[in-house]
C-alpha cells in the first residue's frame, strides 16, 4: 500500500464511519428527528453498521484500520510502526470531517436544539470516576482488537470479507455489553475528532464539550491496543 492510498483510504472510512456513527446518534438525540428516542439499541447497531460500510469501502485502500488503537495494537504484532503516524493523520482528519458531515446534514434541526449536544458527537461516562472509565475503554477496546489481530490467523476470513462483517458484529456486542458505563468511544479517533468539531461549530445552547474527560477515550483506548497487541504475541504468536 502506498502511503496515498493509506492516507486517503483511512481519511475516507473514518469520515464515513464517524458520519454513519453520529448520524444515528443525532437521529435518536434531536429533537423533530424521525428517530427521535430509538434508543441504545438503535445506536449500538448503527455503530455496528457505520464500521461495516466504512471498512468495506477503505479496506482495498489502507486495510481499513479506521481507529488509532487498532493501528497500535497491529504495529504491536509486527513491529512495523513507520506508517502509524499517517495511519493516525488520516483517521483523526476523517473523524473530523465526519463529524461535520453530521451537523450538515442535521443543520435543522442543530439550529433548533436547545439542550446539550455533546454526546452526539463524544462519549460521557455515567458514573464520573477516572481510573474506572479508563478500565471499561482498556476492556472494551483490547476485546475488539484482539478479534481484530486474531483474525489474520483465518486467511479465509480475510479473502472472503466475512472478517468486516465479524468486526462490525463484535463493535455491536461491546456496545450492547460493555458499552453502559462510558458510552464505548474504543476509539481516540471516534472521540477526538469529533469533540473538537463540536467545540467550533456554531450549534444553539450546545453545552461544553467536557475536555476535563477527553483524555480517557484517548489513553483508554490506546492502552487497550497495547494491551491486545502484547497478549495476541504471547499467546497467539
Amino acid at each position: 500500500m502506498s502511503n496515498s492510498h493509506i492516507f486517503f483510504g483511512e481519511l475516507i472510512g473514518t469520515a464515513v464511519l464517524v458520519l454513519l456513527g453520529g448520524g444515528v446518534c443525532a437521529a435518536v438525540t434531536l429533537k423533530r428527528s424521525k428517530a427521535e428516542g430509538a434508543g441504545w439499541l438503535a445506536i449500538t447497531f448503527g455503530w455496528g453498521f457505520a464500521v461495516l460500510v466504512a471498512a468495506y469501502t477503505s479496506s482495498s485502500l489502507s486495510g481499513a484500520h479506521l481507529n488509532p488503537a487498532v493501528t497500535i495494537a497491529i504495529a504491536v504484532k509486527t513491529g512495523d510502526w513507520s506508517q502509524v503516524p499517517l495511519y493516525l493523520t488520516g483517521q483523526l482528519l476523517g473523524a473530523i470531517i465526519g463529524a461535520a458531515l453530521v451537523w450538515l446534514t442535521y443543520l435543522g434541526q442543530f439550529n433548533a436544539n436547545d439542550e446539550p449536544t455533546l454526546g452526539i458527537f463524544a462519549t460521557g461516562p455515567e458514573i464520573r470516576n477516572p481510573i474506572q472509565n479508563v478500565i471499561t475503554e482498556v476492556i472494551g477496546t483490547t476485546v475488539l482488537c484482539l478479534l481484530i489481530l486474531t483474525q489474520g490467523l483465518n486467511k479465509e476470513l480475510g479473502l472472503s470479507g466475512l472478517g468486516i462483517l465479524i468486526t462490525s458484529l463484535t463493535v455491536v456486542g461491546i456496545g450492547l455489553s460493555l458499552g453502559g458505563p462510558t458510552g464505548y468511544a474504543i476509539n481516540p479517533a471516534r472521540d477526538l475528532g469529533p469533540r473538537i468539531v463540536h467545540a467550533l461549530l456554531p450549534i444553539p445552547k450546545k453545552g461544553g464539550s467536557d475536555w476535563a474527560y477527553a483524555w480517557i477515550p484517548v489513553l483508554g483506548p490506546v492502552l487497550g491496543g497495547l494491551l491486545a497487541g502484547g497478549i495476541y504475541n504471547a499467546a497467539f504468536a
